[in-house]
């Protein structure tokens, strides 16, 4: 009960090596044995029918005839007999009267007597082949009849070739066939061997039972994993995909074994994947997801084996950093606005104390009056939280970057039932992007924004009076990577993008006086009037 436990703890390469030797060498002794068999059957036949040929020649001969008319055959068909063997591959050659008497023999002290064999179906007048021990031993011969004009049976002759003689051309055929044999073996074991190596590397030496529990590891880990995992080889085909990558770019059933460019990703995300370079947090957008992308490349020396590709989901984290950032935004306009009321509130003291309180209380009111008045129309206009903390954010940031803010008059949005994370992203990407090139062309720097509803849409429009953008720019902004600035790689306009195509709405860029961004989102049917 040992050596099967010690069996069950071999690796998989030694198992499989010490089978191929087992079946190696029992195909070589069972083919051997066969054509040790298969031999001596056709020795055999062929001695067999040299006998028979030799038996019946001799038969037909006229000269025998002629010499069974002698008073002493034997003085005229010995030296006949012995030519013919010499002359042929037969041992013997004996021709007896009908009586089975021997005129001739190899050896002479044998003439005169009885024949050793069967001679009764030759006499009838037939010819038949035996096998037989004789004076000579055993031997296969062939007995036929010598018959005169008139057809009858004059004389028998025998020709025959000793089992000794044929045993010793089956053994030199033996000796060739079991060096073949060996050779065979040695290959079988030699190629079993350099399969076990390849095998024994592949494998790490491990055992079925490892090799299983891995495999179940790996299937579970697969399987139970959320973020997405991705095996790409050196010439960029996809040969791992776990079902978190599967749902995170959409792909399908065949997608193992094809390359990177045919999968349908982004372009960016393809050229990633199939750059075969080591990548580090890397924003990437699907046409409904924000993905943070990791990839990692494979050596086994200085070969590259591939690349490891993880996937993790960021849409919500991206929707509530922009939440957090019009909430930021907010705050930042009240430490504006709070840092902006003490320097008035010292202004009016002031002037109290130089004694000119006409002029403090007409300082005060102005200010206040302005500030109170966006306030209070933004948080009229836009009934939705989120959207008016970003809009008097955007407005205190813009203030401090010298960018004029201005909402339209006939702004409004009631709680459009429109995801708030995804306007957020909008209004709050374009809004950016729209400061941005004002800054960059003519003073003064203005921005204008406008949001609007007609019962069955949300209008949404950014304008800047920056340079604007020409035709091939305006196609290409909302893709990943492209940006009006010198370097770096523009992110905000891509998911502004991704967002609008989340709420089934569509986006338009516009010339002019710089660019106008309109966005149109369909509202919810529940939510119209």
């Amino acid at each position: 009960m040992a050596i099967p436990g010690r069996l069950r703890r071999w690796s998989l390469a030694r198992q499989i090596l010490v089978l191929q030797i087992v079946v190696v060498g029992v195909t070589v002794t069972v083919s051997t044995t066969i054509g040790f068999l298969q031999a001596r059957d056709l020795l055999t036949d062929e001695a067999t029918g040299v006998s028979t040929a030799v038996a019946i020649s001799v038969a037909d001969s006229p000269a025998v005839l002629d010499a069974l008319d002698e008073p002493d055959p034997t003085t005229a068909l010995q030296p006949y007999a012995d030519r013919v063997t010499a002359e042929t591959k037969v041992d013997f050659i004996t021709i007896m009267s009908p009586a089975g008497i021997r005129y001739t023999h190899p050896n002479r002290s044998q003439i005169g007597g009885h024949y050793l064999g069967s001679i009764t179906e030759a006499l009838a007048g037939g010819t038949y082949s035996e096998t037989y021990t004789g004076t000579l031993g055993p031997s296969v011969r062939t007995i036929t009849p010598v018959k005169d004009q008139a057809g009858r049976v004059r004389a028998l002759v025998s020709a025959g070739i000793t089992v000794e003689r044929i045993s010793s051309r089956l053994h030199a055929q033996i000796g060739a066939a079991g060096l073949a044999g060996l050779i065979g073996l040695s290959a079988g074991v030699a190629g079993s061997y350099l399969v076990g190596s390849r095998l024994r590397r592949h494998t790490h030496s491990l055992g079925p039972s490892e090799l299983s529990r891995m495999y179940d590891y790996h299937e579970a880990i697969l399987h139970a994993v959320r973020e997405g995992l991705l095996l790409v080889d050196s010439q960029g085909t996809l040969t791992l995909c776990n079902d978190g990558a599967r749902e995170l770019l959409r792909l399908g059933a065949d997608a193992e074994g094809r390359q990177v460019t045919d999968l349908g990703l982004p372009p960016s995300l393809t050229e990633l994947l199939a750059s075969g370079e080591n990548r580090t947090d890397e924003i990437h957008l699907t046409g409904e997801r924000v993905l943070l992308v990791n990839v990692a490349v494979v050596r086994s020396g200085s070969r590259s084996l591939g690349t490891v590709v993880t996937l993790r989901d960021h849409t919500e984290l991206q929707g509530l950093a922009g939440q957090l950032d019009a909430e930021r935004g907010f705050a930042d306009s009240l430490r504006s606005a709070a840092h902006e009321a003490a320097n008035r509130l010292h202004t009016v003291i002031t002037l109290v104390e130089l004694g000119r309180p006409e002029q403090a209380v007409a300082f005060a009111t102005a200010e206040l009056k302005a500030a109170q008045e966006l306030t209070d129309r933004v948080v009229a206009a836009v009934r939705e939280p989120v959207l008016a903390a970003l809009l008097l954010g955007k407005s205190a940031e813009a203030g401090e970057r010298g960018v004029e803010l201005s909402i339209s008059e006939d702004t409004e949005l009631d709680d459009v039932g429109l995801d708030e994370r995804d306007l957020v992203t909008v209004l709050g990407n374009l809004i950016d992007n729209a400061m941005e090139a004002a800054m960059s062309g003519s003073p003064p720097a203005r921005v204008g924004v406008r949001i609007t509803t007609d019962g069955t849409s949300c209008l949404i429009q950014v304008s800047d009076n920056g340079p604007g953008l020409d035709p091939a720019a305006a196609q290409e902004a909302f893709q990943r990577g492209w940006t009006t600035k010198g370097s770096g790689r523009g992110i905000g306009l891509a998911m502004v993008a991704q967002a609008v195509r989340r709420l089934d709405g569509t986006i338009e860029v516009s010339g002019g006086e710089g660019a106008v961004f309109t966005v149109r989102l369909p509202l919810p049917v529940e939510s119209r009037p």
